[in-house]
């Protein structure tokens, strides 16, 4: 098992990576990626195109079972357990190609999330849940909408609503900002700050850095499908391997 960091103890830790890796074919997707996150905490997964970080959401989420490695989710061991059941012990996600139900309401598709969630939720709980996350996501003005009239900003709410409908106490985003204007990229990074708020964990791909540096307590850097560096954003931005693999100039990184 790996340490706990200085200032948390075991109680603090909400998901745990313990040497994950995943091979398809001849190709080692992901390698070794070992990390842990805290309650409360906003994490950040960084690093070029094909680094694996896709792949290593697939595995947090359960879309892929790992080649080797194993996985805790607040305290408990799900390396074997399918996304459904990750889902219902706490684990939600959102992704970056949003697909809801498009002639289904908003209302009814962040329904559909609730109900999915948590056992034994009824249709009337699911419903004002329902509300509650449209209210707290921007979108309540908008819940008798189809799905499909939403512009791409509310799309994205959306989806973080659906997953948020789940319960979860960990939440994955998957490029939330990817194709958002600077404004609304802001009020997305506003949207995370207050999921964290509400006492849920985030941990989220990203290529924005300067959402990056606003938005996360700590920055996992991978490159080639292993981790080269983790800390503080400052911390990795100054390390020289991340530089060469990923941020290219000090001008690129700061633009």
């Amino acid at each position: 098992m790996m340490e706990v960091a200085a200032g948390h103890d075991e109680r603090d830790v909400v998901l745990r990576a313990d040497s994950l890796s995943k091979r398809f074919g001849g190709l080692l997707a992901v390698q070794n990626v070992s990390f842990t996150q805290y309650a409360g905490e906003i994490l950040a997964v960084i690093g070029p195109n094909g680094a694996g970080k896709t792949t290593l959401l697939n595995l947090l989420s359960g879309v892929y079972r790992p080649t080797s490695g194993r996985l805790w989710l607040l305290g408990r061991d799900v390396t074997s357990d399918a996304m459904e059941a990750r889902c219902h012990a706490g684990l939600g996600r959102a992704f970056q190609i949003v697909r809801p139900f498009p002639e289904m309401t908003v209302h009814e598709n962040v329904t559909v999330g609730a109900l999915f969630g948590k056992h034994g939720t009824r249709l009337p709980e699911a419903r004002e849940q329902a509300y509650e996350l449209l209210e707290r996501t921007g979108l309540a003005a908008h819940a008798d909408k189809a799905a499909h009239e939403l512009t791409l900003l509310q799309d994205k709410r959306l989806e973080v609503a659906r997953a948020l409908a789940t319960r979860p106490q960990v939440l994955l985003l998957d490029e939330v900002m990817a194709g958002l204007r600077p404004a609304e990229a802001q009020e997305a990074v506003a949207l995370v700050r207050s999921v964290r708020e509400s006492g849920v964990s985030v941990l989220f791909i990203e290529h924005l850095m300067p959402v990056v540096r606003d938005l996360s307590d700590r920055v996992v850097v991978m490159d080639q499908g292993q981790v080269i560096a983790s800390g503080t954003y400052r911390e990795v931005t100054a390390n020289p391997q991340v530089v060469s693999a990923y941020l290219g100039t000090e001008t690129e990184l700061h633009a």
